[in-house]
């Protein structure tokens, strides 16, 4: 596997790294081993401070960690940083609230003085994507070193340079060696990775097939996991929808890191009293898009981060209108020569078409019409995939109702979907498993002791499988 920076705007080829060698990977996790081993018995706030220092370091560096960002997978310089930004806010968010989290659960029981405590697990491996290089480390960085779980980590290949950042950024923090260590593994080497004994938990964000494979080592080595593989969001615009305020939403839905997010809007279902004026709205917005290069303020469409994502998207489109759908606006091409995708809006996509349902990753946009909010909900649900969804009503309480309708992990009505330290996020269905953020997602890789006390045997319970004699009145 080739691990490059290689800059999508320009194509310029800028630097190629090496990949780890078996002693790499040995000295890697026995250091991450060793630190655990040492975190174990260390309280949650002797290693809180680290993360706060790490904050305020994305917050002082934001404009050159930015420029990384840009220069490596191509996002828009103001995305970028707005993505360090949001970095800072998660390592704060655990930093304030872990030990808090973290707090032992008293249980009431007849057994004895009962509580389940929170204590690290162990080393974790996690295979993190390109689309937001430092949040998707932060995501799980943060709330396990706040844990005490040392982590090992894959980069995607063409986020290498970012990979580095974040590593450098966490040793600069003041975290312990061990603490988080990069390695450009291959395919191979990751399972062997996940095969070792002393890692135990693996995380993933990425494609449904990388995931798989990655679950199913998981699943043969007994390795605790989460899986966040992508989604097909339904953007709803119901009956009584403020189209204003959908209208200034749903482009910014589509095209934001230029189309290439798990949760951006995918398919929008638009009831057949809105489906005209919202499809000319949307056909005004992707038309009035800037293709440039993504450091200049005017730019407002970045390129896609590789030739090759270009070229598969490119593939789907074909396939879908070979499948019968209509190409009702497509933007003219860049005049750069960048891995741009002129935005793109399909309609008439029938269940048999090979994109209903589907994930397309790029500045693509499907639109359904419906009869009514009922077919929106049912459209929303006829995928394989559950990571998020968008839902515009006349109030966000009806919204609300329809969203709790929806077979997915997250559904913001009335706004932009956002991403937020106290937000948990995961999918469902063939989107993943798992959550992360948020207090589930602190408790993902956690050892869950139960801890039962009492000063002497209770000569009056059996204890062991045998349910005392008072259960038998419940």
């Amino acid at each position: 596997m080739a691990y490059q920076t290689i800059n999508p705007y320009t194509n310029e080829l800028i630097q190629t790294y090496d990949e780890a060698t078996t002693e790499d990977i040995e000295t890697s996790l026995a250091q991450a081993q060793q630190l655990y081993k040492r975190w174990r018995n260390d309280p949650v706030g002797t290693r809180t401070p680290v993360l706060h220092r790490l904050a305020q370091l994305f917050r002082d560096e934001k404009d050159d960690l930015a420029k990384v960002l840009t220069t490596e997978m191509g996002k828009l310089f103001s995305e970028a940083q707005g993505e360090v930004l949001l970095c800072a806010s998660i390592a704060d968010y655990y930093a304030d609230h872990a030990e808090e989290l973290l707090m032992p659960r008293k249980i009431d029981s007849i057994a004895g003085e009962a509580q389940l405590e929170n204590h690290p697990l162990g080393v974790l491996m996690a295979v993190e994507p390109w689309n937001f290089p430092y949040y998707q480390m932060m995501r799980i960085f943060a709330p396990n070193f706040a844990v005490g779980d040392p982590i090992v980590y894959k980069h995607a290949a063409n986020t290498p340079a970012s990979a580095l950042a974040f590593e450098d950024a966490v040793k600069r923090a003041g975290a312990p060696d061990g603490s988080l260590t990069n390695l450009f593994l291959s395919y191979d080497q990751v399972g062997d990775v996940i095969a070792d004994s002393r890692v135990q938990g693996v995380a993933l964000t990425g494609s449904e097939r990388g995931g798989t494979a990655v679950a199913e080592a998981a699943g043969k080595y007994l390795k605790k996991s989460t899986m966040e593989l992508g989604g097909a969001d339904a953007f709803i615009v119901a009956h009584d929808a403020n189209m204003e305020q959908v209208n200034a939403i749903a482009p910014r839905a589509r095209l934001y890191n230029a189309g290439q997010v798990c949760t951006s809007s995918k398919r929008f279902i638009v009831t057949e009293n809105h489906y005209d004026e919202f499809l000319e709205n949307l056909k005004k917005s992707f038309a009035a898009v800037k293709m440039g290069d993504p450091m200049d303020p005017a730019t407002t469409l970045a390129p896609m981060n590789s030739k090759r994502a270009k070229e598969k998207l490119q593939e789907q489109v074909d396939a879908a209108l070979q499948g019968g759908a209509t190409a009702y606006f497509v933007h003219e091409p860049a005049e750069d020569d960048g891995q741009f995708f002129p935005p793109t809006i399909l309609t008439d996509i029938a269940k048999d078409n090979p994109a209903y349902g589907k994930e397309m990753f790029g500045p693509v946009a499907q639109v359904y019409k419906v009869k009514d909010d009922d077919e929106a909900v049912e459209l929303a649900n006829d995928t394989d995939l559950g990571l998020g969804g968008i839902v515009f009503a006349g109030t966000g309480e009806y919204g609300a109702q329809l969203a709790s309708r929806m077979e997915t992990g997250q559904v913001f009505v009335n706004t932009f979907f956002s991403s937020l330290p106290e937000l948990e996020f995961g999918g469902v269905k063939k989107s993943g498993f798992g959550r992360e953020l948020g207090h589930n997602g602190i408790m993902s890789f956690v050892n869950q002791e139960l801890v039962v006390k009492r000063d002497a045997p209770n000569d009056n319970e059996f204890g062991g499988l045998v349910a005392p004699a008072h259960y038998h009145d419940l």
